[in-house]
């Protein structure tokens, strides 16, 4: 039975559209939006601000937000677009990926005002404020307290591996408002202005490089109750929205499948003996893409599960290591020196290769991804409650 990944003409014409304005815009050295280089985030700015003059940026958004009323197909050529070019959107991502639609799906009227109008013309940066330094994959454990007073809520405690921090105006934040045994019942989401008095953000070196990672702390910071999002108690069944949104949100196999045409005429392919991990890389490819156009389907039709989402996301971040790992034997020691001049993305494999580390940790590690799979499948089977 054959497969066809083809979107339809409506999708291959926004894709070549997109892939003209990107050669326009883009330098040829562009490999990262996450440097703080004033150069970077001008180049982030112009993209951003190009997408949504051209009704692009919010593609698969209701009119009524700032959107196009586009299909979910054409949102998801986008996002594969940006993701193959090094997501020059930047931080916006988040806003677009998963902020914007949980907003709209459990935000307050109010909140739909202040928020979507940002966010769809490009301007509202937000960060994350999920993980601390001990809830990291377990959400339930986090610790960092909101103490209601009066009409506001004063927040004290630490974020970590917070991206965009430095850069964002809001944070999307998880907080503790009932009892720590409460664990999931006992967590509220506040919308959070990141130039609250008491919030500092504090950035985190590691071997990628310039990164959006940070810790971020909270000394009685207050907010007002209309911060407070989806109902205080309300945050786990908000969270779980967001990472369904999040965990199909960002096509690391679009990336790949570019590096991998690029390696497929490089002499070292068949010099390092490597056409067999080329081929199976290839179907691996094939694979995470069909998973997470399954996933985008079964969003679309209202039917997605953690399981299927975590399955697309599996998928992804493993090819984006083993990706990584062959492009960098396929290149050699060549690899080690960022050429601008290299076809495609071949000048800058090590930044591929380094990057890719992460993928099997962020936005919740591989391990727990397993777990939510396995789970499913064995209640599923009837041998857990």
């Amino acid at each position: 039975m054959s497969v066809d990944l083809r979107l339809g003409p409506q999708a291959d014409q926004l894709r070549v559209r997109l892939r003209a304005m990107l050669a326009e815009l883009l330098p040829g050295d562009w490999t990262t939006s996450f440097a703080t280089d004033p150069a970077v985030q001008a180049v982030v700015a112009g993209i951003t601000e190009r997408l949504a003059a051209e009704g692009l940026l919010t593609l698969s958004w209701p009119k009524e937000y700032g959107g196009a009323e586009a299909d979910v197909w054409q949102q998801t050529v986008l996002r594969e677009e940006m993701w193959a070019h090094f997501e020059p959107r930047g931080p916006q991502y988040m806003g677009l990926n998963w902020v914007g639609p949980v907003i709209m799906e459990v935000g307050t009227p109010d909140q739909k005002a202040r928020h979507l109008p940002g966010i769809s013309a490009g301007r509202a940066v937000w960060c994350q404020g999920f993980s601390e330094p001990g809830a990291g994959s377990d959400l339930g454990s986090l610790r960092l307290a909101a103490r209601p007073d009066g009409d506001e809520w004063v927040l004290n405690g630490q974020k970590i591996w917070t991206s965009y921090a430095g850069l964002a105006q809001w944070c999307f934040l998880a907080a503790r408002t009932g009892s720590a045994a409460a664990k999931h019942e006992g967590i509220t989401i506040f919308l959070v202005p990141m130039d609250s008095p008491g919030i500092t953000v504090v950035p985190i070196d590691s071997m990628l490089g310039e990164q959006h990672l940070n810790e971020v702390f909270f000394d009685d910071v207050r907010v007002g109750a209309d911060a407070v999002l989806g109902g205080v108690g309300g945050g786990w069944d908000v969270i779980r929205l967001v990472l369904k949104h999040e965990r199909i949100g960002i096509p690391r196999y679009a990336r790949d499948e570019r590096l991998l045409a690029d390696l497929a005429a490089h002499p070292g392919l068949a010099a390092t003996g490597a056409r067999h991990a080329f081929v199976r890389a290839l179907v691996h490819a094939r694979v995470a893409r069909l998973l997470s156009y399954r996933a985008v389907a079964q969003r679309e039709a209202g039917r997605l599960t953690d399981r299927e989402a975590s399955i697309a996301r599996l998928a992804s971040i493993q090819l984006d290591q083993e990706v990584g790992r062959l492009a960098l034997d396929v290149s050699g020691p060549d690899a080690l020196v960022p050429d601008p001049s290299a076809p495609g993305l071949l000048g800058h494999v090590e930044d591929v290769f380094r990057y890719a580390r992460s993928a099997t940790i962020a936005s919740g590690t591989i391990e727990v991804q397993r777990m939510l799979v396995a789970r499913s499948a064995l209640q599923e089977d009837g041998h857990a409650s």
